[in-house]
């Protein structure tokens, strides 16, 4: 072995609990866990094509990992990301993106939720996986997750994702189902601001915040304190136009001394005209940010690429037609996913490239998958 591994990610991967028989070991446990991880990266879509990856690339390999057992089997994967702690490995990805994103930087960081679907098992009456992510629209990366039985449990999850990230100095966002008083308690505890979407789960805070919209935005608003922003986007056959207003006057509303460090009320007024057609939405926000407009439009856009993220894990990761169904299976298969998206997206030597054609050079061509990793 004449070179050290090109990630980090190995270093990281070593401090995984191995709980197999001592002596009856034929491959260490982070060489089969980064094994997988690079093979995902290359187009690997199922365990048999992550074995094949390893059979046809065991040289190259070696020169990064020792290997000393040669490539693993597919057999050998899969019983091991169904034994392997789900908990731990959700932990070494989270401390492996703290390192990261620590040299890069980072201000905002959307949290939410998604649904595995093919974790699920009808017959045998299982739910499917539901996995709360945290994301950096900065960096384009997940920062970590947290894995919940159902989308309603996701009130539980994130408290302890927070828990687990540095958020100091960032912004939070959250959508509306963490829109919770000890979710923005919390936020604020760890150093950190929140902008939390408000939605008709929280009933009395929704109908003020749209009766304000409607009596003072008639006439923009000129009759409160407020700061005002716009943006104007065209492309693709349309122009979509946001309005962004933050209102500092909380203290007519009942329910504002119940929120930790709440700072202002956001509002965002969305037009989408295409051809002869105009459409309108309307979206109201809590947010700890007392000024700043921008700052806030920022974390607002910023939150709408983890529904992006979200795609890409079905489209070109195929998430959600990946059946893994067994044990720790589904909990660790989404976090290799999440560490393999982090890699490819960090990637900028093939930069207007999709990922989908990312992942197939990286298959064709060491050199990229090389320099792929070495980003990280």
């Amino acid at each position: 072995m004449n070179r050290p591994p090109l990630s980090q990610l190995h270093g990281y991967l070593r401090n995984m609990t191995d709980k197999r028989q001592a002596g009856k070991v034929l491959h260490k446990l982070e060489d089969i866990l980064f094994i997988a991880v690079v093979a995902t990266i290359a187009n690997a879509s199922c365990w048999e094509e992550v074995a094949d990856f390893a059979k046809t690339r065991v040289n190259w390999l070696r020169q990064y990992i020792e290997l000393p057992g040669g490539a693993p089997s597919h057999d050998t994967f899969e019983r091991t990301f169904k034994w392997i702690d789900g908990k731990q490995f959700e932990r070494c990805f989270i401390l492996w993106m703290r390192e990261v994103c620590q040299e890069k930087g980072f201000r905002v960081i959307a949290i939410d939720g998604k649904t595995m679907r093919g974790s699920g098992d009808k017959a045998l009456n299982k739910r499917p996986l539901h996995i709360v992510s945290a994301w950096t629209s900065e960096n384009n990366m997940v920062l970590g997750q947290v894995k919940t039985e159902e989308k309603s449990n996701e009130i539980d999850a994130i408290p302890s994702l927070l828990e687990l990230l540095d958020v100091r100095g960032a912004v939070v966002t959250i959508d509306a189902i963490g829109t919770q008083k000890q979710i923005a308690d919390q936020i604020i505890s760890q150093q950190a601001d929140y902008i939390l979407s408000v939605k008709k789960n929280q009933r009395t805070m929704y109908e003020d915040i749209e009766t304000l919209a409607r009596m003072e935005g008639s006439n923009g608003y000129r009759e409160i304190s407020h700061e005002y922003y716009k943006t104007l986007e065209k492309g693709h056959g349309r122009i979509e136009e946001r309005e962004y207003w933050l209102i500092p006057d909380v203290k007519w509303a009942s329910w504002h001394a119940d929120w930790k460090g709440l700072g202002a009320i956001g509002i965002v007024k969305r037009r989408v005209i295409k051809g002869s057609e105009t459409s309108e939405e309307m979206a109201y926000y809590i947010t700890s940010l007392k000024k700043n407009v921008q700052q806030f439009a920022t974390g607002v856009r910023s939150h709408w690429g983890i529904e992006s993220m979200h795609w890409t894990l079905d489209v070109v990761l195929n998430e959600d037609r990946r059946i893994v169904r067994k044990d720790n299976g589904p909990r660790n298969l989404a976090v290799l996913k999440r560490m393999a998206l982090n890699i490819i997206r960090a990637d900028t030597t093939f930069e207007k490239a999709s990922g989908t054609r990312k992942r197939f050079r990286a298959c064709m061509n060491t050199d990229y998958l090389e320099t792929v990793l070495s980003n990280m």
